[in-house]
């Protein structure tokens, strides 16, 4: 999967220097968003610390950046202190940027991501009444099962190969160049 670039922004990897934007990004969602994405109410000092801790976790964080802004974001973390056969996916999508196919593009970026990682269980939880987010996970082929209001999906990905390594380290190099511009248009803008 190459860089994609929207008509408005682009998808791609967050670097550790980057969590403020991260936090914006989850300080910016509604009720309805942030009960959606942490599974029940979370306060405004929860999402700092989340976000604070967002590379120090062993997250890496792919994210729909627009005009500066990131507008939706998905997160693979590691299950224990070192990567290993199980990992975590999360998804957070500002509501004006809902049912435009980032979530489901991102999903990509995040399987992808625990391929080469060599994870061979990808977790993702959401509330029952998800339904977007099933309905992503279904698209990439995950198992679904219900679990005291809550629905687990389950993604199996395949080896990692020579194309899917390339493919991750040809978008973290275009996304890390896309990064120091943005960096030095936020330095001009500033001053």
């Amino acid at each position: 999967m190459s860089e994609h670039l929207h008509p408005n922004g682009i998808v791609r990897k967050l670097w550790p220097q980057e969590q403020s934007l991260f936090r914006d990004h989850l300080l910016r969602l509604d009720k309805t968003s942030r009960t959606m994405r942490f599974a029940h109410g979370v306060s405004d000092s929860f999402i700092e610390d989340y976000a604070r801790h967002m590379s120090e976790a062993g997250s890496t964080v792919f994210a729909y950046i627009e005009d500066g802004e990131v507008r939706a974001a998905a997160e693979l973390k590691k299950l224990g202190e070192v990567w290993g056969r199980e990992a975590e996916a999360a998804f957070s999508v500002e509501t004006a940027y809902q049912e435009q196919g980032l979530g489901s593009e991102m999903m990509g970026r995040v399987i992808r991501a625990a391929r080469n990682r060599g994870v061979h269980r990808l977790y993702m939880s959401c509330l029952a009444s998800n339904a977007k987010m099933q309905a992503i996970a279904r698209k990439h082929d995950a198992d679904l099962r219900f679990e005291l209001g809550e629905v687990v999906g389950e993604i199996v990905p395949q080896e990692p190969n020579y194309f899917s390594i390339l493919a991750e380290a040809v978008d973290d190099r275009v996304g890390f160049m896309m990064a120091v511009l943005e960096l030095q248009r936020r330095i001009v803008k500033a001053a």
